[in-house]
């Protein structure tokens, strides 16, 4: 169709490509930065720099303001959380609900969807978190810090692709990949400890409310429903089930994630000749004798472009591209700002250095992921459960292993479950963060310079007979 994609063209909105003062220095440059693979991780660092700045300067504004209590009052049900509160169970869910997508994603489009190709970062994931736990768990098996032990298992998507980008073009794609299942399926793992382990008293009669809200939601999957507010609506519900139930909240946004439709209602490869006939018909027309052409031809046109874009695009495609900015460039940073502000002051940091809750999270991120998904990726390709991917090398499988070992977002969010807010829980909460903190930057600063060695044309470390006999 040769006419067709003038006659889109000229529908396209093009304020943004204007002259005017917003366009060029708001929403060109707004545009571009959003672009940029590392630009989740600088916003994210900003404001957590923020935090930690505010926390030093206005320590009482800083807790004061967090730490105000929001009550929602329905008559029937009250709801009562303080701002950080309703940041951490409330906020954070459209986090989840975007790592929820990534992975059914990966599960049905990706990698995770070849056992073959998966089994490589799966082990790899494997050994990032076991190790990690058991590192942390000797340091504190028996003390007050142990029920953090899931605090060093996680590894954050947008900062260690971040770090990875700043590496440049010379990463082999293959590794990228390698990092970014390794990062989902650690996801997976996370997800599945924060949903068994870091629960509350459970309410039989909310959950089985909550069970009823997503047998809804897959019933309204199966008979076509395709308005997505019908599903903002169900999905409000099953948040407010499962926050009532005593399961971490953010869990409802992991159900609605892997419940989001992968497939589209229109298959690409059978494009409805109807609307590129009239696409051409209108089109011609307009070239011809502009004024004559009937609105309403003109309408019918345009609804039948829209609704074909759109439901060409799985519910699961489209709602990733909408909400995972707002996820990445505002919850995410928001969440940081609440929860990242510690005050360093009054001896904390030498009380942290001295902290086995800080310690065993140090040792796990950095010592614990090194080891564990080195060790299991080595044990995969030997075995021969899996191959190392085509032109990686081995010491470029250490600089991802030690990005692994950033785990800023998740780390934090699983630090709040595992510390109460009472007087005896904030201190290892502060130190809990103080060992993420320190550990996830040492991460990255190794991680980036070891793979901008490692990934030099002609670098060591070339894969060895480990990888070759695997392949053959």
């Amino acid at each position: 169709m040769s006419e067709g994609p003038r006659m889109i063209d000229r529908f396209r909105p093009r304020w943004r490509e204007g002259p005017g003062p917003i366009p060029r220095y708001v929403v060109r440059p707004t545009a571009r930065f959003i672009q940029i693979e590392a630009a989740g991780g600088i916003v994210i660092v900003i404001a957590a720099l923020a935090a930690l700045i505010w926390a030093n300067v206005a320590s009482s504004a800083y807790e004061e303001l967090w730490g105000t209590e929001i009550v929602l009052d329905f008559d029937i049900l009250t709801l009562r959380e303080s701002l950080e509160g309703w940041v951490n169970d409330g906020l954070m869910v459209v986090f989840f609900f975007v790592v929820a997508m990534e992975i059914k994603r990966e599960l049905v489009l990706g990698e995770l969807a070849d056992r073959r190709q998966a089994a490589l970062p799966v082990m790899a994931a494997l050994g990032g978190m076991i190790v990690p736990a058991l590192i942390y768990t000797a340091f504190n098996a028996g003390g007050e810090g142990a029920d953090g032990w899931g605090i060093p298992v996680a590894t954050d998507i947008a900062f260690a692709l971040g770090v990875l980008a700043l590496v440049g073009p010379r990463v082999p794609p293959p590794l990228k990949v390698f990092l970014l299942t390794l990062a989902v399926a650690d996801d997976v793992g996370g997800i599945a400890i924060i949903a068994f382990f870091y629960t509350n008293d459970i309410s039989v009669g909310w959950l089985g409310a909550a069970l009823g809200m997503v047998g809804l939601i897959v019933a309204m999957n199966l008979a076509g429903v395709r308005p997505i507010p019908v599903y903002l609506i169900a999905g409000l519900g099953l948040w407010l089930c499962v926050f009532e139930s005593g399961v971490a909240a953010t869990i409802a946004g992991v159900v609605l994630g892997l419940l989001t439709p992968a497939a589209p209602l229109y298959n690409r490869a059978r494009l409805d000749p109807t609307l590129h006939v009239h696409l051409e018909e209108l089109d011609a027309a307009q070239q011809m004798e502009p004024g004559l052409v009937r609105e309403e031809e003109a309408g019918e046109a345009l609804r039948l472009i829209e609704e074909f874009s759109r439901e060409s695009q799985s519910p699961l495609e489209r709602l990733e591209r909408v909400v995972e900015p707002w996820s990445a460039f505002l919850i995410v940073p928001i969440f940081a700002l609440a929860n990242a502000g510690i005050d360093l002051g009054g001896g904390r940091i030498p009380d942290a250095a001295g902290s086995d809750v800080a310690i065993g999270i140090a040792a796990g991120l950095l010592l614990g992921k090194v080891v564990g998904v080195s060790s299991f990726t080595y044990l995969a390709v030997r075995l021969g459960v899996a191959m190392l991917p085509s032109g990686v090398r081995w010491s470029q499988i250490a600089g991802v292993a030690l990005l692994a070992g950033i785990g800023f977002t998740v780390a934090i969010f699983i630090a709040t479950l595992s510390f109460d807010e009472t007087v005896a829980g904030a201190p290892l909460a502060e130190n809990a963060k103080m060992g993420i903190f320190a550990a996830s930057l040492v991460a990255a600063v190794l991680g980036y310079f070891v793979l901008r060695i490692a990934c030099r044309p002609g670098a060591a470390g070339a894969p060895d007979d480990v990888g070759s006999d695997a392949a053959r």
